[in-house]
């Protein structure tokens, strides 16, 4: 799988916020209603994608570079006390979501894993993440 295959969904998307010049925003808003994109995230995204497709190489390239897992990989409580039975410190790398269940306690996440490098969005109970946030890359 490579960037590209990659399809967002509503509810695998993080929403951002961006700063533009006037003139920026102005040239978008003309495309809008000239009818190029139906409205002004439209045409964002799109110019979002052509810049992923055009880096996808390096994209790929990286991603098997720094071992990240690539895509969305939840992390479970029935994963983290595997890892713990087996003596396992997870290094939790991923380009894409990683997610820590809400039933993992911060006790079993300080037992297990011992960093984690997200390149989109963690989720995680706050606990979770203030327990974790030195060892959050």
């Amino acid at each position: 799988m490579n960037a590209r295959d990659l399809k967002t969904k509503p509810a695998e998307s993080e929403k951002i916020t961006i700063n533009l010049g006037l003139i920026d925003l102005g040239q978008i808003d003309l495309l809008v209603s000239e009818g190029f994109y139906s409205n002004r995230t439209d045409l964002i995204r799109t110019a979002i994608r052509n810049q992923l497709n055009t880096h996808a190489e390096v994209v790929r390239q990286t991603v098997a570079r720094k071992s990240l897992v690539l895509g969305m990989h939840h992390y479970s409580r029935a994963d983290l006390e595997a890892a713990l039975e087996a003596g396992e410190r997870l290094q939790i790398q991923v380009l894409g979501m990683a997610s820590i269940a809400s039933d993992v306690s911060v006790e079993l996440a300080l037992a297990t894993i011992e960093s984690i490098f997200v390149l989109g969005a963690l989720h995680a109970s706050s606990v979770i993440k203030t327990a974790l946030a030195g060892r959050i890359l």
